[in-house]
C-alpha cells in the first residue's frame, strides 16, 4: 500500500502522542510529520506507527 493516500478522517484524529499536536501527512515519504517538535512517524504498509521510538527526529520549522 506504498503511496497510498491516507483517508482525511483518520488524519483529522491523530495527533502526535509526545506534543498533542495535529501531525501532517507527507504522502512523498509515507510519514506524519510533528514540525513543531522536529518528528516524523512512519506509515508502513497503511498502517501509522504513532510511537516516540519509531519516530524520525529533524530539525524543527522555528517559523
Amino acid at each position: 500500500m506504498s503511496g497510498a493516500a491516507l483517508d482525511p478522517r483518520l488524519l483529522g484524529i491523530l495527533v502526535c502522542p509526545l506534543t498533542r499536536q495535529p501531525l501532517r501527512y507527507d504522502a512523498a515519504a509515507q510519514e506524519l510529520v510533528n514540525d513543531t517538535a522536529g518528528l516524523a512517524y512512519p506509515i508502513r504498509e497503511g498502517v501509522p506507527i504513532l510511537l516516540v521510538d519509531e519516530a524520525r527526529e529533524f530539525l524543527p520549522n522555528t517559523g
